[in-house]
């Protein structure tokens, strides 16, 4: 089998699909990319079983055939090389592969590409098309607040909800919450199912920023997403995700509004004096002024700082871990946020004011106990 493609078009579909590679020592051909020559075409795929990715691109090629050529040593090489043709020559019975490009020739080991797990295909799958814009900016408002305790598998991805009217992508860790509701996007019918973290950020980094459709079609076990000559298909976290709109608090009289970039650089100064276990800042809020303090007692260190704002509602305390909220307000991009309150104990909600009327966010975050200082 032999092939001629130019290094940075090779490299750059490579770089494509590298994230969905793994490092597994029990199955060490999941290390590999397959390459498939079929008609002219080569379609390249990597998959750690969980997740999969496809790309293809033509190439001069006379005859078909599969090989599994070791990632790492493969993408070290076109890094190297500068732009020129490179010339593949594969041994169908020995897998040995020699790459010739320009007065260099390297030879490394490839594998039977027929013992390549297959890449699984869409079967009884319904599907949606979604602008990548909608589909990158609802993993950029959720994939932060996705939790990371494996021991709670349901929460280890972003559960998404598809109805008539709208679409609906949750995320939480259980100290954090968001919502990101979209009512231009719309199914056929009404499902749910959860998308693991590792397939979003894959989609995350791989989707284009021009607004091309992205097809979405899922089944009970899969799903799988197509846009340009790029697939991805990835394995449904089979687990029921808890009932996130029982914990979002409906009552909530005190509302604060805010400038976002004044409370964020606020937020992030007086967090450098809290405790580093706890991150706890305590919010002050009498009358159209916001206070914001921390302290570190074991240290010594101490910060306060004074916001104007909008306020409506009894005068209170509240303590937050800063952390989430500095989270959540980078995720944001309006100018104003409100943050509503019912008590201390109580889950407080921000919410972004104005911005695009088809998107509905909201974030929630617990508070933490205060402590004692004055």
């Amino acid at each position: 089998m032999r092939f001629i493609v130019s290094t940075s078009t090779l490299l750059r579909q490579l770089q494509a699909v590298s994230g969905a590679l793994s490092n597994s020592t029990v199955l060490p051909i999941l290390e590999n990319f397959l390459f498939e020559i079929k008609d002219g075409n080569l379609t390249i795929s990597a998959t750690d079983l969980q997740t999969s990715m496809t790309t293809s691109l033509t190439v001069e090629a006379k005859e078909n055939g599969r090989i599994a050529i070791p990632s790492r040593i493969l993408l070290e090489t076109l890094k190297s090389l500068p732009e020129q043709p490179v010339n593949f020559s594969v041994d169908d019975k020995t897998f040995a592969i020699e790459i010739n490009a320009g007065d260099g020739k390297y030879k490394l080991n490839g594998e039977n590409g027929e013992d390549f797990p297959k890449i699984p295909v869409v079967e009884n799958a319904s599907s949606v098309n979604l602008p990548a814009s909608v589909l990158a900016e609802a993993i950029n408002k959720t994939i932060f607040a996705v939790s990371n305790d494996e021991l709670r598998p349901a929460m280890t991805g972003v559960y998404c909800q598809l109805t008539t009217t709208a679409l609906t992508f949750v995320a939480t860790d259980a100290h954090k919450l968001v919502r990101y509701r979209r009512t231009d996007a719309k199914a056929a019918g009404t499902t749910s199912f959860i998308l693991p973290k590792k397939a979003l950020t894959l989609l995350k980094s791989s989707l284009p920023t021009d607004d091309v459709n992205v097809s979405v079609e899922y089944n009970s076990t899969s799903a799988f997403f197509k846009f340009g000559n790029i697939n991805l298909v990835c394995r449904l976290i089979d687990e029921r995700y808890p009932d996130y709109e029982a914990v979002i608090p409906l009552n909530n009289p005190n509302k604060l509004s805010i400038d976002r970039v004044a409370f964020l650089g606020s937020l992030s100064r007086v967090a450098i004096y809290a405790n580093k276990t706890t991150h706890q800042v305590r919010l002050k809020i009498n009358g159209s002024e916001l206070h914001i303090s921390s302290e570190d007692i074991d240290f010594a260190n101490e910060a306060h700082e004074r916001l104007s704002c909008q306020y409506e509602g009894e005068d209170m305390e509240i303590g937050f871990n800063a952390r989430f909220l500095i989270e959540m307000l980078k995720n944001l991009s309006c100018e104003e946020v409100s943050l509503e309150m019912s008590t201390p104990n109580r889950a407080g909600l921000l919410l972004p004011q104005g911005g695009d009327e088809n998107e509905d966010v909201l974030m929630l975050v617990m508070p933490v106990m205060l402590n004692s200082y004055a």
